[in-house]
């Protein structure tokens, strides 16, 4: 028997198991809308997560799309985070609650609340079930980890992408400004056919008809958008001009403030995009660099976050006895810049993902890190340098390395979902949805 049906017999057995009671109380009966692998999200999970999201959107000052619209919106997000769910817990992804407890209490502080107990009193306050906002959170973590595995750890970008990048820019006038963007984005399957291409075509063209009509950019997002923000109003914060792809550019370039694009193809599916602001920027030319050296051992299907951990204590405890941190890192690290012993050279701000800047970071001199977590598994850092250095043309490759980094990783990241998607098993229940 599979697990697929394994499981429908147990949410059937619990639901007719339910049944009686559930009729005597008045409580409406649950059923499954949709199957996704081995689990299943039923009416009751989304009329919740639904009641969520509009509250939020609400809040947030923007009109709610239609109802069925919004139902749809909210499904498919579910879906995917079901599918991030279970392909973390496959390949050995988890996040602990001490790890939970450090994000949650951290939200709470930019919220300006001295204590998580605080934090969680206001959500209550609000309506928000504290434990669903804590799993919320924790599927928020998993899927910047995955993202950070699967997909950011995977892009090459040579010299020569950045030489031509450079090229191109020096063409083009605004290169130091920043836009506040918003976007729309219909997802078009890898194999789908031309007829279904015309149909996601025709559903940007809906969207995009009703932008022209008047509707707020934020309410057609919610209806219209499978991009990870769309109930967020689609808004992609700011970015500098010289970091968006070129399709991007070159339709920005005739753009003024409140502008909406026309719809924009590009291999992952349809945009369109809004220019909410424009503002002028001067590159910074004098930063602190770091020289620093780390051991990375890499989380993967064969390595759980425990076992990495625990490698990675054992190394720590032979360097701390006086083993040698370089040869520590030839002989364990994953990393490639293992050969070098585990020598990263000098970082510029902004080289290294947040987690792993931080904890570099707020060491001296010499001193070597407790155990970092990042997606791409468990560090150990030590900094050997600091300096104030003139980088103005390094920090000019970089920002044009970032900039490739940012667009191959946006188009990456929503192919890699994609093709998560087309090897599920997805059956819906109700069709209207």
């Amino acid at each position: 028997m599979s697990k697929k049906i394994f499981a429908l017999i147990l949410f059937a057995f619990a639901a007719f198991a339910s049944a009686t009671e559930s009729q005597k109380q008045g409580v409406p009966l649950d059923s499954i809308e949709v199957i996704v692998n081995d689990d299943v999200i039923t009416h009751l999970e989304l009329e919740k997560r639904v009641v969520s999201v509009s509250k939020m959107l609400q809040s947030q000052k923007t009109a709610l799309p239609d109802k069925s619209v919004l139902e749809r919106q909210v499904l498919e997000r579910m879906i995917t985070e079901m599918l991030l769910s279970q392909f973390a817990k496959e390949s050995g992804l988890r996040i602990d609650d001490a790890q939970l407890d450090k994000t949650i209490l951290r939200i709470a502080q930019q919220n300006k609340f001295a204590t998580v107990a605080a934090f969680r009193a206001k959500l209550e306050q609000d309506g928000t079930n504290f434990n669903e906002f804590r799993e919320e959170i924790r599927n928020e973590i998993i899927s910047v980890r995955l993202r950070e595995r699967e997909v950011d750890s995977k892009l090459v970008i040579s010299e020569n992408d950045v030489d031509n990048y450079l090229s191109n820019q020096e063409r083009q006038e605004g290169k130091g400004d920043e836009l506040l963007l918003a976007h729309i984005l219909v997802v078009v399957p890898e194999q789908a056919s031309a007829d279904k291409i015309q149909n996601y075509r025709g559903r940007a063209e809906q969207a995009l008809a009703k932008l022209r009509g008047g509707a707020s950019f934020a309410q057609v997002a919610a209806g219209y958008s499978d991009a990870q923000d769309a109930l967020k109003g689609g808004e992609l914060g700011w970015r500098p001009a010289d970091r968006m792809p070129p399709m991007f550019a070159d339709a920005l370039a005739k753009m003024k403030p409140g502008d909406v694009s026309d719809v924009l193809r590009s291999p992952s599916g349809f945009h369109i995009i809004k220019l909410l602001d424009r503002r002028n920027k001067d590159a910074a030319v004098v930063v602190t660099q770091t020289h620093a050296r780390h051991i990375l051992i890499k989380t993967s299907e064969l390595v759980s976050e425990n076992e990495a951990k625990s490698r990675l204590q054992e190394i720590k405890q032979r360097i701390d006895k006086g083993a040698d941190f370089a040869e520590e890192a030839r002989l364990h690290s994953d990393d490639g810049s293992a050969s070098q012993g585990g020598d990263l050279g000098w970082l510029s701000p902004g080289e290294t993902v947040p987690e792993f800047e931080s904890a570099m970071d707020a060491l001296k001199v010499g001193q070597i890190s407790g155990l970092v977590q990042t997606g791409f598994g468990w560090h150990l850092i030590q900094v050997l340098e600091r300096r104030n250095t003139d980088v103005s043309v390094e920090q000019k490759r970089l920002r044009a390395r970032n900039a490739i980094r940012t667009f191959k990783s946006d188009e990456a990241y929503q192919d890699w979902l994609r093709q998560l998607r087309d090897r599920a098993f997805v059956e819906y229940h109700n069709e209207s949805k």
